[in-house]
């Protein structure tokens, strides 16, 4: 027995859904010549252009195939994830340009960034991430350590400034992470699950996030999810971005002997042996990185 799904053409993509939804209001911002539909955090996604302008248009409310939630629970997500992108507001950050509720669902668009996700799911998974050559995670990893460095302390730093204003990052990953080639800009994409602090670990064992960058404390239920948990999600970065992501060895570390000791004390198991904040550790970077 086959299952029925939708498919969609729409400007310069086709993309399938499990159910029908209707994208009358799509053609209103422009003309799209991009889709993401692979997500699995049931928000399809746009790529559209007006009048020379291009913007990422972000909608829940459809249920695309890698998706078996209920579309409300994405509509209200998206809808909780509104202020995150006001709050924490900084160059870094993807750009949120409007909102608004539609028929079928909700609609967050943003400013276009001409960069590529290191996590290209949709693309390449499994050892082709790694390996394939134009995947972007592995072109990332042929970049020189200096512009790796510089791309991480992009990427410290906003989560410096996400804690002067009392939120924690929770379910950030290199799928949250955007680089363009071309300019070697790093901008951070996907924060719909940051909170403001305090918060614990309400989920348990499945706690959002990649088990890559997480933390023992988000294995836990109730555990505390703050900056101290932050500082592990930083250290877990550098290794992914300059080391063998899970393997914490200084044989897969490609930077300062100094850098690998930092960035180890950030993953330690024990809370109280981490760095106490992400600024403290990012004054334990920067000193080490000058030497």
């Amino acid at each position: 027995m086959s299952e029925k799904y939708y498919t969609y053409e729409i400007d310069a993509v086709t993309f399938q859904l499990q159910e029908a939804c209707d994208f009358t209001w799509l053609r209103k911002l422009g003309k799209v010549f991009k889709v993401f539909d692979q997500q699995d955090s049931g928000n399809l996604s746009f790529g559209v252009e007006k009048e020379g302008q291009k913007y990422f248009v972000k909608f829940a409310g459809a249920k695309p195939l890698t998706y078996d939630g209920n579309p409300q629970d994405a509509i209200t997500r998206l809808i909780e994830a509104i202020p995150l992108y006001k709050d924490l507001r900084y160059e870094a950050l993807i750009t949120l340009v409007s909102h608004f509720e539609v028929g079928s669902g909700y609609v967050a668009v943003f400013d276009w960034f001409e960069g590529e996700c290191l996590h290209s799911h949709w693309l390449f998974t499994g050892e082709a991430k790694l390996s394939h050559p134009e995947s972007p995670f592995y072109r990332y990893k042929q970049l020189s350590v200096k512009k790796r460095l510089a791309s991480l302390d992009v990427i410290f730093s906003f989560h410096e400034h996400v804690e002067l204003q009392d939120y924690v990052a929770v379910d950030f990953y290199d799928g949250s992470i955007l680089y363009n080639f071309t300019s070697d800009e790093t901008r951070i994409c996907d924060i719909d699950f940051y909170r403001l602090k305090p918060t614990v670990n309400d989920v348990g064992e499945n706690f959002w996030g990649s088990t890559r960058f997480k933390s023992p404390e988000e294995f836990i239920l109730g555990a505390p999810i703050d900056e101290v948990t932050n500082v592990f999600n930083m250290g877990a970065t550098a290794f992914v971005l300059l080391g063998g992501a899970t393997d914490r060895s200084f044989a897969k570390w490609e930077a300062s002997q100094a850098l690998y000791d930092v960035a180890l004390r950030a993953v330690c198991p024990e809370r109280e042996q981490r760095y106490r904040n992400v600024a403290e550790f990012i004054l334990a970077w920067d000193k080490v990185g000058l030497v």
